[in-house]
């Protein structure tokens, strides 16, 4: 599905595995899945895919950690981001958090208001719990 050559993830790849959180929709809580999500609302809680990707669409809003192996952000993220394998900020990108990342492209506009921080090849990503003990 995805290779080193083109690490592009795109939301067809997910068909039938798509979650979509539409816009003027509120959820909260923690979000777990495998697949697709996306947020074009708000979502307030952890949003943490073990494959798949996450997309924040212009008009969405996440409140809290995003955790996936390719995401790309046009909307707001306020919380840490962890892009396993590869992110897509677009030129409305708006994150105040860091992010950690392995390959990412960052389009003229988009703002990170955080650290940006390279996952190597063998580098762990730290759990959600495991985070606030180092941020405490």
């Amino acid at each position: 599905m995805f290779n080193k050559k083109n690490p592009r993830a795109d939301m067809s790849q997910f068909s039938g595995q798509t979650s979509v959180i539409a816009h003027n929709t509120a959820v909260k809580g923690d979000i777990e899945l495998a697949g697709a999500l996306q947020v074009d609302g708000l979502v307030q809680g952890t949003i943490n895919a073990e494959q798949g990707l996450v997309r924040v669409s212009d008009k969405g809003r996440v409140e809290g950690r995003v955790s996936a192996p390719h995401i790309i952000i046009n909307g707001e993220v306020q919380g840490d981001v962890f892009a396993l394998e590869h992110i897509e900020l677009g030129a409305t990108a708006r994150i105040r958090g860091n992010l950690h990342y392995r390959l990412m492209e960052m389009a003229m506009g988009a703002q990170v208001e955080g650290q940006l921080r390279y996952l190597g090849d063998g580098a762990a990503v730290p759990t959600a719990s495991e985070e606030a003990l180092v941020n405490s």
